[in-house]
């Protein structure tokens, strides 16, 4: 059945994370006020009693062309390379109605879960026809404007053309992004990639230093951005898990002073990285925690979703930030921080929670505290866009009950 947006004006009977229970007031798709539970009444009011009411997700780094294509190439299981010729291989045959449908397809499951806000890297694609996926996906975004915030980045290759990363900053795209790091030259595609999204005004998304070895880039990133007024992030870093304390300390020195967000991808990195590493494989992770402690703005999020770059996930921050307590062993608290306010921040977005003055982007997840609803994920769920409810799901089980008549006592069985 089809929800229609629905105007929300109270959130009545809602628990919080630090176990106080609450009625919220939304107004223009703010968080107007945050009273005592069972203070406030309205006609609509949605009664969240039994539900954890959170800051909605948000995903800093999605493929939105590349989700549920797995069985569709029905690739080899292997690292980064690999997953990036079977994707290359595949992708001359795409049509912009065939990437449209599983981009919309896994939109909407994000949104199901809880996600109101993408950020998705767009592939310039082989071929004669480069910008298939920049118009599949900015139709997309266009059709379901009014329930979830899509932003686009333009994801160059080291061999797409200038002139292809102009034409999609032409049709819609927001940011520049790209892997220098596997470029032949890796200072010139960075200096290439850097230079067009300065010169057009715009922000940069980069996949930075995605693998366990190799010369990392991100300390150059840094320094060429320094001063820039537009928004820059950088997804993966992987690399930075593996260096030494004081070279990752200069790096992080340096991403500090340039304010570049850093996003983890813990789902995709954990999958791709390490095949070469059969006994005491490392973890494919950024130094979460090093980061974190030097006060840089980290966030997190799927990234790729039943695809040749990992051929499974759920689209649900909640198991992105289950991997991030267990992969990357931060708290239960930072972890959920990482794939709701620091996903947000490191996108731009306005602040977003229960709290006056906040954005009215919101998740409420059946359950008791933080710790419950990471590990059972709950599907009962309610997710609010723009003080909008804009998908809710629920769940029930049946389970048989056993018959202990019959049975001998504990004592007898002894």
């Amino acid at each position: 059945m089809s929800l229609l947006p629905r105007k929300l004006s109270i959130l009545s009977n809602a628990t919080l994370p630090d176990g106080s229970r609450v009625d919220v007031e939304l107004a223009g798709g703010i968080v107007t006020g945050v009273f005592s539970a069972g203070s406030q009444h309205a006609p609509d009011a949605l009664d969240l009693d039994g539900f954890l009411l959170l800051p909605a997700p948000a995903e800093p780094h999605a493929h939105l062309d590349k989700a549920m294509s797995w069985d569709l190439i029905n690739p080899p299981m292997g690292d980064l390379g690999l997953a990036i010729s079977s994707w290359r291989a595949y992708s001359s045959v795409m049509t912009v109605d065939g990437i449209a449908d599983r981009a919309r397809a896994e939109a909407l499951l994000l949104l199901r879960n809880g996600t109101t806000a993408i950020r998705g890297h767009v592939d310039l694609l082989e071929g004669p026809d480069p910008l298939r996926g920049v118009r599949a996906l900015v139709g997309v975004r266009e059709e379901l404007r009014e329930l979830i915030d899509i932003e686009l980045v333009a994801l160059a290759a080291p061999d797409a053309p200038d002139s292809v990363i102009e034409q999609a900053l032409d049709l819609g795209i927001d940011l520049v992004g790209g892997a220098p790091h596997l470029a032949p030259e890796p200072h010139a595609d960075l200096v290439r990639l850097l230079g067009i999204a300065e010169r057009r005004g715009v922000g940069a998304d980069l996949h930075t230093d995605e693998g366990l070895a190799g010369e990392p880039t991100l300390l150059e990133f840094a320094r060429i951005v320094r001063g820039w007024s537009q928004p820059v992030s950088a997804g993966h870093c992987v690399r930075l898990g593996t260096l030494d304390a004081d070279a990752l300390q200069e790096v992080i020195a340096e991403v500090l002073a340039s304010n570049i967000g850093i996003i983890s991808l813990p789902i995709t990195n954990l999958y791709l990285q390490g095949w070469e590493h059969p006994v005491s494989t490392p973890r494919g992770l950024t130094a979460l925690r090093a980061l974190l402690d030097a006060g840089v703005r980290v966030g997190a999020g799927a990234d790729n979703v039943r695809d040749p770059f990992n051929p499974v996930g759920r689209s649900d921050a909640l198991e992105t930030a289950s991997l991030l307590v267990t992969a990357g062993h931060l708290t239960l608290d930072e972890a959920y921080h990482a794939v709701s306010t620091g996903a947000r921040s490191v996108m731009s977005l306005p602040k977003a929670g229960v709290s006056v003055g906040a954005a009215a982007e919101l998740l409420a997840v059946r359950g008791t505290n933080l710790s419950d609803v990471i590990a059972n994920a709950s599907a009962d769920r309610f997710v609010i866009h723009a003080g909008n409810l804009v998908a809710q799901s629920s769940v029930t089980y049946d389970v048989a009950a056993p018959t202990l008549a019959n049975q001998p006592s504990l004592l007898e069985t002894r």
